[in-house]
């Protein structure tokens, strides 16, 4: 594919602030150095870290923003992308932006690890709306929780973003699933998997049995109020999203609530995409937005009421 655009559109802002501060600009196109790759980007979702980062005084402007996408690849830096072909579907994650450009923009250059095939039979919107949720709620289930089969897990906030991937890849690895949401999601959480639900506002944790072997906490709205419900040498961790000191976190949540903070690892990226071939894994849009939007975009993410994820489509 040869490139022959030499500007593009992208999302930046100058400052710390709300929504208004994002501006759509005329930016040169990136060149990708040896272990990156250009992508054409055709959709981006928008995240918690997102708009945190937003809000976040320290760093350099003009800043990007969006941290995962899907695309196609359109060409490599010096030595190539190994099995990545220019024209080939691709999705990723690289984590809180802190350059110029971050993923609402037409192209985006991306180490090797961050770049992955996109899953067969999605769509690009569906497809970017999965890497920074699904990488996080694999890396939790997997890792720090080390969910096993027939174990019981309590998953806090399970109509979100995180919440509803955590609620499928904990059925798909063989666990009884529990989801705390609000009353109005209960039907939604039952399709994505969960065994029995629980509405915020009347359920009586502190009266649950049997206790839990995992816990994940996608609000941190009351750790310790959950935390209760793990059986001795049970494990839980928290999501990490919000702008708080994180050592002071961390003591909050007690000794078996960790904080996670994910990662992005290209095979994280290939697990998911196994997931969602074999059928156990789907994306949840709840709205899409053109590029001229993010404005929006980012107020409904802040709003903090979701069911599933907004994404940016970028060829809209």
């Amino acid at each position: 594919m040869a490139m022959t655009d030499t500007t593009m559109r992208a999302v930046q802002f100058d400052r710390a602030g709300g929504p208004e501060v994002l501006q759509l600009r005329d930016v040169p196109v990136p060149a990708p150095a040896a272990g990156q790759v250009l992508v054409r980007v055709h959709a981006a979702s928008v995240n918690p870290r997102d708009v945190m980062s937003r809000r976040t005084r320290f760093g350099r402007f003009p800043r990007g923003t969006g941290m995962d996408y899907a695309g196609e690849v359109v060409e490599a830096g010096p030595g190539g992308a190994g099995d990545l072909r220019p024209g080939q579907p691709v999705w990723g994650y690289f984590g809180p932006v802190r350059t110029a450009t971050g993923a609402a923009a037409d192209y985006l250059v991306v180490g090797r690890e961050q770049v992955a095939a996109a899953p067969a039979g999605l769509d690009a919107v569906s497809a970017a709306a999965l890497p920074t949720v699904g990488t996080t709620a694999l890396q939790a289930l997997r890792d720090h929780l080390r969910l096993r089969p027939g174990h019981r897990l309590l998953v806090v906030g399970a109509a979100g973003g995180v919440g509803g991937v955590t609620v499928q890849l904990g059925r798909a690895m063989g666990a009884h699933v529990t989801a705390v949401a609000g009353a109005s999601n209960a039907d939604f959480c039952r399709e994505l998997g969960a065994d029995r639900v629980l509405d915020y506002d009347s359920a009586e944790p502190d009266g649950l049995e049997p206790r839990f072997d995992a816990l994940v906490d996608c609000h941190g709205a009351a750790p310790r109020r959950y935390q209760r419900l793990l059986r001795r040498g049970g494990r839980g961790v928290e999501i990490a999203v919000r702008a708080f000191p994180f050592a002071l976190r961390s003591w909050l949540v007690g000794p078996r609530v960790g904080l996670l903070i994910s990662r992005p690892r290209r095979r994280d990226m290939e697990e998911l995409a196994g997931y969602v071939d074999r059928g156990a894994l789907r994306p949840v849009v709840e709205q899409v937005y053109p590029l001229t939007a993010v404005q929006d975009a980012h107020r409904a993410v802040e709003s903090g009421h979701a069911r599933g994820k907004r994404v940016l489509d970028l060829t809209r």
